[in-house]
C-alpha cells in the first residue's frame, strides 16, 4: 500500500495522523480520489474544485516531484509539501 505522509500544518484535516496508508495506487491522481473519498478536509487543502493540485502545493512520490498522472506502486511513499508563507516586516 501506498503511505500518504501529512504534514503538521494538515494533521488536524487527517484526523491528527502522519501517515495515512491508502489502497490505491495506478496513479497520483487515483490515490489523491481515495484521500478525497476518506478524509475529505484534507483532500480539499490539496486539490481545488476542479480537481487540480492546488497552486501551493507541491507533492512528491519517492522523492520525485509529482503531477496527478505519476505512477504510484505499491508501497510508495507520497509527501505532501504545501508552501508556507509570510516573511519579514
Amino acid at each position: 500500500m501506498p503511505v500518504l505522509l501529512v504534514p503538521g500544518v494538515l494533521r488536524a484535516e487527517a484526523g491528527g495522523a502522519s501517515r495515512l496508508e491508502v489502497a490505491a495506487a495506478g496513479t497520483l491522481s487515483a490515490v489523491l480520489a481515495e484521500v478525497g473519498e476518506r478524509w475529505p478536509l484534507l483532500s480539499r487543502r490539496i486539490r481545488d474544485e476542479r480537481g487540480a493540485l492546488r497552486r501551493y502545493v507541491n507533492i512528491f512520490v519517492d522523492g520525485e516531484q509529482a503531477a496527478l498522472e505519476t505512477p504510484v506502486a505499491p508501497g510508495s511513499e507520497i509527501q505532501v509539501l504545501p508552501s508556507v508563507a509570510g516573511g519579514s516586516r
